[in-house]
């Protein structure tokens, strides 16, 4: 056998286990034996790059090139459903179908309305060529190179009647298991955890390295046909049909032929819903006929023949056990409701916040009440009732601490707020660890190997209590704590020196100045250039800032005026943190794209796309991410999109390459 045969068996046979193992869950073979065959097919390739396949199983693993997502126009646009809250209202909407279809006897299909991404994808001749995010519902990102990672995505269909060339609209998932695995590495690694498996697939999806979204283990469920030659005229076969060519279809899918059968399906997901493996927050009910489909035809935003039934938000009854006050980073004292564990949307509620001493008192909780927790989908759990018919006659209630349940200090209310603040700032355990922690956050000052558990040990040991003692660390004090050896203390250290370098918006963001989160200290930056100039500004000043109101003034101000922040800011000066912009983004804006509006595309080789956008700006321009007739011109990298180019030609839009345009701006 030639190696060109070779390939082509290996391809095939990959293609082939694939489809057992993700879509029929039926493995024929070992991971092993799957591995082996993969890096043989992944050697051959890469000695023979002549063989180049787009849709090669080898790509499953994703690919490190960045690109950005080009705008692609949908030829059907992906309009969104009605939404219904009840049983009565899907009532309506077959009571108005049959109204509209006269005495012609209509099916309904049934499905899951899976709570992830929405995803359009184009097949030709067999095989993947494009995918395309929802976006606005008329035009979307192509994020094909991703969409190649999911291994329940068949990049070659299986033998059988498909069309040339089709469309399939499915949505990309998160599994439970997977988005569990997915936080925990996250808050291990100080990250902003994900609020759902929606927004973790929509994320994934977006990622710029596809070998990360390969990482991830996305997978996906298919639930709409759409081409010239179907091989069906009706929706339920024609996904029974796309089902044997590969694609993953729910099987919970049901021909429906009467309005009793529908009020049984939603009575029965109602409960069983909550043991699917993936997200889902409704049902869909879809008129199988494609020909009644378009006689029922489509509202400005929705299709008449299909509708969404929402589910109520998840909600479960659970004692309460007790309820601890936690002081946090800005001193605000938070109460928690702690839970007898309850199972809701996919995982174990032990903890909810109550927020506020007015929640507590607006919910009338007393000791050992039953508490209604919900979810709708979301993680973050929420206390919304009592069962007050389960409570105890010498019940208390419970009732707001007066001094912070870490130093003892006599708390005070926020004006014009809810909360209860500590204002011990400097003395307060968790709230200098946490301003610790804070500053050594990757997007503030980047610190690495300082988080929660190393702020707490730096504190404790007497080496950290304000952030500039960060900078009068050495390895000697740092090897004299338990846990950290000498290739922690190097690590800690050679972040700290490179924090050095962080510019300094990011520097005032790190300075956790209360009400100033990250955009506010990047146009706090822009507008002072210096820390210099922000000491010396007054309240009224300050509100001269863009986006800085009042309160944010009067948070900025207090804070500069506070004598231990300004020793701190002083030593951190001295320490060589930047203090002001660095001369790149001191110099001067021109107006050479005054009045442009500019589309930037493809890859670049002297500047990063981040970097043009911000030049594109600073020389009086407009970025833009898709081409229209307002379009001045779109600058032209390496890689770009054919739709965009083809667009540009259309349209008569010049594109400039790199070097033309820097050459624009003398640069």
């Amino acid at each position: 056998m030639n190696i060109k045969d070779q390939i082509e068996t290996l391809r095939k046979e990959l293609h082939r286990h694939n489809h057992n193992y993700y879509i029929l869950n039926q493995p024929e073979i070992s991971d092993k034996e799957f591995d082996l065959m993969m890096k043989e097919l992944e050697k051959l390739e890469k000695e023979h790059p002549e063989y180049y396949d787009p849709v090669s199983p080898s790509l499953r693993v994703g690919s490190d090139l960045s690109k950005a997502f080009e705008h692609v126009v949908h030829n059907i646009p992906m309009m969104s459903l009605s939404n219904s809250y009840s049983v009565e209202e899907v009532d309506e909407w077959f009571d108005r179908v049959k109204r509209a279809l006269g005495d012609e006897p209509f099916k309904i299909v049934g499905e899951l309305k899976f709570d992830g991404t929405s995803i359009s994808i184009t097949y030709k001749k067999g095989k993947l060529v494009r995918a395309v995010t929802r976006g606005d519902g008329t035009q979307g990102d192509d994020v094909t190179a991703n969409v190649k990672t999911i291994r329940s995505v068949p990049l070659q269909l299986q033998p059988g009647d498909w069309p040339e060339e089709f469309e399939i609209r499915g949505e990309i998932l998160m599994p439970w298991e997977v988005f569990e695995k997915l936080n925990a590495e996250r808050a291990y690694n100080e990250e902003p955890l994900f609020a759902n498996p929606r927004n973790a697939a929509s994320g994934t999806l977006k990622m710029q390295d596809s070998r990360e979204v390969a990482k991830r283990h996305l997978d996906a469920r298919f639930y709409y046909l759409l081409s010239d030659k179907l091989p069906f005229d009706n929706h339920y076969d024609n996904l029974e049909a796309a089902r044997s060519w590969g694609f993953k279809v729910s099987k919970e899918m049901r021909l429906l032929e009467s309005l009793e059968n529908v009020n049984d399906f939603v009575a029965y997901w109602d409960v069983h819903r909550k043991e699917l493996p993936v997200a889902t927050d409704g049902l869909v009910f879809k008129i199988n006929s494609l020909r009644q489909q378009l006689n029922l035809g489509y509202t400005a935003k929705s299709p008449r023949w299909a509708i969404a039934f929402k589910f109520n938000p998840e909600r479960a009854c659970t004692p309460l056990r007790f309820v601890s006050f936690e002081t946090g980073r800005m001193g605000i004292v938070t109460p928690v409701a702690n839970l007898e564990p309850v199972l809701l949307s996919g995982t174990t509620v032990k903890r909810a916040s109550l927020h506020n001493d007015d929640i507590i008192q607006e919910l009338d909780i007393h000791e050992g009440d039953w508490l209604y927790v919900e979810k709708g989908g979301e993680i973050i759990p929420k206390i919304t009732g009592v069962d007050k018919s389960k409570r105890k006659e010498d019940s208390h209630k419970i009732t707001f601490v007066t001094c912070c349940p870490e130093c003892g200090t006599p708390l005070r209310r926020i004006y014009g707020d809810a909360a209860w603040c500590c204002p011990n700032h400097y003395g307060c355990r968790p709230q200098i660890t946490g301003k610790i922690e804070h500053f050594c956050a990757r997007r503030m000052m980047n610190i690495d190997g300082i988080g929660e558990e190393t702020a707490e040990l730096l504190f404790s040991a007497g080496l950290v209590e304000r952030i500039a003692d960060l900078y009068d660390l050495t390895k000697e004090k740092l090897e004299r704590l338990e846990r950290i050896g000498e290739k922690s203390a190097q690590r800690i250290l050679d972040g700290i020196a490179a924090s050095k370098l962080v510019p300094f918006e990011r520097v005032i963001y790190a300075l956790s100045i209360p009400n100033v989160g990250e955009t506010t200290a990047k146009r706090l930056a822009s507008y002072v250039k210096s820390m210099e100039r922000l000491l010396s500004m007054s309240e009224t000043d300050l509100t001269n800032v863009p986006d800085v109101g009042p309160i944010i003034a009067k948070s900025i101000f207090e804070y500069l005026s506070d004598p231990i922040c300004l020793d701190n800011i002083r030593r951190l000066k001295e320490a060589g943190v930047q203090m002001s912009l660095s001369e790149d983004k001191l110099l001067p804006g021109g107006d050479a794209l005054n009045g442009k509006t500019i589309v930037i595309s493809g890859t670049f080789t002297h500047h990063s796309r981040d970097e043009y956008k911000d030049l594109i700006e600073r020389e009086g321009g407009k970025n833009s991410g898709s081409i229209s007739k307002k379009t001045s011109f779109v600058l032209a990298g390496e890689n770009m999109g054919p739709s965009k180019k083809e667009k540009c030609e259309k349209m008569g839009i010049p594109m400039v390459s790199e070097d033309e345009f820097l050459k624009m701006l003398n640069k």
